[in-house]
């Protein structure tokens, strides 16, 4: 358990007043410390490397203390070429810093989240250096410094490379090196360059580059004296940022001094500053909030690109193929990571999540079309990419070695669905977090054309049973196909119909649409119940699968769906209550990230929670992914996302603090975003809640739980007089921009 500096209470309290920064307080004791050089880096998955990032260009940290690699990738640079394994993010090169009297020497490698910088120290006698590094988020440059810290003299070099043979995966006839355009060079100046792109048989052409130099040399050797510090630079550009993305990063690196190395510096720490600031929590297991920070370090640092989202591996991708194409999988790979960032109000980085799935319309439409007749809908296969790719489209590599996809009915028309129809629903999920918690025009006129389709799609597939709507021919997991009332869909539906007339209502558009919507929300058919283990739970389908041994997609119509919560039916929560009980998938390979979220929403045990959230939090690498687990950033939602929302739940028109958290624990929160665009603060402490704060962005009204069951609230505005209410819930009209705070009395 960590030690909390001040008490909370005191500390959120200067926090307010301007006083102290308790961002600060709390995040800069965390650091992700690396005692040994990362052995899963490079590789097709998930890699155990520190990561650096801006959220545009991603570097991993590997190699022996003599040989230092940053492996490099940029969320812009794919393959793009709509294809069964011909389509994926690519690797641009690598980052080389080598000083061979370093081999042997003790390892360690420390990553400040707070200020989002690395130090790398080796040791090996007299013989001592230190790497300080950091990917700004200012402008997108890989800055290090290269300190001798010994007292010997260190001779070496810096290498800027073209991807090396350990970096790809080539296993013909399924991975295949795909011809590329490399070059590097070195220019009179010193500055080292590489370029790399594909051009031949793709839909899209591709670039990325990088140019690197050590400031006031015009070479690449290095001769550090002992105390003497070297100042290195690497720039980086592709053709989706720039006509001449090679000129335009020399120029960069040419034009560099220390003083812009410095101010440079300065401005990335000023813009971490400000994320960490967005919202934070204090929650005293210091082993919990470790992994709550580096989750969001994590996705921070690869997630910023509006036009091109991280995919399954994030922006660490180290060698190619990546498994799974490091694709966009639709089926809940691509939307875990950003379920935490609504609430810990991360807009910026969930903003690219958007952009594949509106560029993949007019696809889904032909889709919607040529399987099931539907017009105006949309239907989505497994895997896309950025820029309308379709990552899993049949092609001659499936037919010749994955006709079994198109025999058993997985491959459809020219699309691999595995049976599903819930992709583009899943999809739609992230989408409703964002609406829900901010009401934004703006972001409901980019997304409701693809919400507004989704509806239409199941609102016209939806069966006629009786005086219900049943769903036919679905899957609840990939190849079950034929599945009649898949919970998950049952889930889903729901929510995008709700979502679509709620969007359509504050856009003042398709009126007409909204009773045919509610109609088929309001008569889709219930959920099928079974006994197992001697308790009543969820049955996945009403036809077709029961049960499944792994995975958590028997909760996921609570979690991200939304369907069942505090608010719901006794009889509901008792059922959701016995299916997590019964599946116990805290630590499950696919599935966790919903898992514990979905224990929340219905109201489990809060200690259980946060023991096996803590459990969770031990099973990772020092970088903060799961240990021996294959994917990426999915995870990197189940932590922050879990805590918020136990700290912070808007469900179901009502707004809890600390409603699923013991209350002999205590805890403080500033800034969450909930449902109705409220940014929410509390303090927990010695059992009691000390005061509620909350800020409302759109002026809509708040019900709120009463957090002091039996007592009345004192509710003070900075927009007028305070005023008294009293009740188990409390209706409160909000004004845009007010600040309401509450205490009891």
């Amino acid at each position: 358990m960590k030690k909390i500096l001040l008490p909370l209470f005191l500390l959120f309290v200067m926090a307010a007043a301007a006083q102290v920064n308790p961002a600060r307080e709390i995040i800069s004791h965390y650091r992700n410390v690396f005692n040994a050089p990362p052995a899963k880096t490079p590789s097709t998955v998930a890699v155990d490397a520190p990561l650096l990032g801006s959220g545009y260009t991603a570097a991993a940290m590997a190699g022996p203390p003599e040989a230092q690699y940053y492996y490099l990738a940029r969320n812009d640079f794919w393959r793009l070429k709509s294809g069964f394994n011909e389509s994926y993010p690519a690797v641009l090169g690598r980052l080389g810093i080598c000083f061979p009297a370093l081999e042997g020497a003790a390892y360690r490698v420390e990553q400040d989240l707070y200020t989002a910088t690395t130090q790398a120290s080796f040791t090996k006698n007299a013989t001592a250096a230190q790497l300080h590094s950091l990917l700004s988020a200012a402008g997108d440059l890989l800055l290090i410094t290269v300190t001798n810290t010994g007292t010997t003299v260190l001779d070496g070099s810096v290498k800027l490379e073209l991807p090396g043979k350990n970096q790809f995966q080539v296993n013909p006839p399924l991975e295949n090196k795909f011809e590329d355009v490399a070059q590097k060079g070195t220019d009179k100046t010193g500055a080292m360059w590489i370029e790399r792109g594909f051009i031949k048989d793709v839909d899209q052409p591709t670039k990325a580059v990088a140019a690197c130099k050590l400031i006031g040399q015009d070479k690449q050797t290095l001769s550090v004296l002992p105390g003497q510090t070297m100042y290195l630079v690497c720039a980086f550009s592709g053709n989706f940022k720039s006509k001449d993305p090679l000129s335009s990063a020399l120029q960069k690196v040419h034009t560099f001094t220390i003083a812009a190395f410095k101010k440079e510096a300065a401005q990335h720490r000023a813009w971490w500053s400000d994320y960490w600031n967005r919202s934070f929590v204090d929650i005293g297991d210091s082993v919990t909030e470790h992994q709550y920070y580096r989750s969001l370090y994590n996705m921070a640092a690869c997630s910023r690109d509006p036009r091109f989202p991280p995919g399954i591996f994030g922006s660490w991708v180290t060698k190619e193929i990546p498994a799974w194409n490091g694709d966009y999988h639709l089926n809940y790979n691509y939307s875990a990571p950003f379920y935490a960032l609504y609430g810990a109000n991360r807009l910026e980085q969930a903003r690219p999540y958007e952009a594949p799935l509106l560029d993949f319309i007019k696809r889904g439409r032909y889709y919607a079309k040529k399987i099931t007749g539907i017009e105006g809908g949309i239907l989505y296969p497994v895997g896309i990419g950025p820029m309308g790719i379709e990552t899993t489209r049949r092609n001659k590599l499936m037919e010749q070695y994955r006709s079994n996809y198109i025999k058993s009915g997985e491959a459809e028309d020219e699309g691999l669905f595995f049976g599903q129809k819930s992709n583009a629903a899943y999809g739609a999920v992230n989408l409703s977090m964002q609406f829900y918690r901010t009401f934004d025009k703006a972001f409901a006129r980019r997304t409701y054309p693809y919400m507004k389709a989704v509806a239409v799609f199941w609102e016209r597939y939806l069966k006629k049973d009786g005086s219900r709507y049943i769903i036919v021919n679905d899957a609840i997991h990939e190849g079950t196909i034929g599945t009649m009332n898949p919970v998950l869909s049952l889930g889903l539906v729901p929510m995008v119909l709700k979502t679509a007339i709620d969007m359509s209502t504050l856009l003042g558009v398709d009126q007409t649409l909204r009773k045919g919507w509610q109609g088929k929300a309001d008569s889709l058919a219930g959920y099928t119940l079974q006994e197992r283990d001697g308790k009543m739970v969820f049955r996945y389908s009403e036809k077709g699968t029961a049960w499944w041994g792994d995975n958590t997609l028997g909760i996921q119509h609570i979690y991200p769906a939304g369907a069942i919560g505090l608010n719901s039916d006794p009889g509901l929560l008792k059922v959701a209550h016995n299916t997590i009980d019964v599946m116990r998938r805290w630590k499950d390979f696919n599935g966790s990230n919903s898992f514990f979220p979905a224990a929340v929403r219905v109201g489990c045990n809060a200690d259980t929670i946060l023991k096996e959230l803590r459990v969770y939090s031990l099973h990772t690498y020092p970088n903060g992914f799961q240990l021996n687990n294959p994917h990426g950033i999915e995870n990197c939602s189940t932590v922050p996302n879990t805590i918020n929302e136990m700290l912070c739940m808007g469900h179901q028109g009502i707004l809890r603090v600390f409603a699923v958290w013991p209350r002999n624990q205590d805890a403080a929160f500033t800034n969450i975003r909930s449902e109705g665009a409220f940014l929410v603060s509390s303090v927990i402490e010695n059992k009691e809640v000390q005061y509620v704060k909350i800020y409302s962005e759109q002026g809509r009204t708040l019900t709120l739980q009463n957090p002091w069951p039996g007592k009345d609230l004192l509710i003070r505005s900075n927009k007028r007089p305070g005023f008294r209410r009293s009740g188990n819930q409390i209706i409160i009209p909000t004004s845009k921009g007010e600040t309401l705070s509450i205490v009891s009395i």
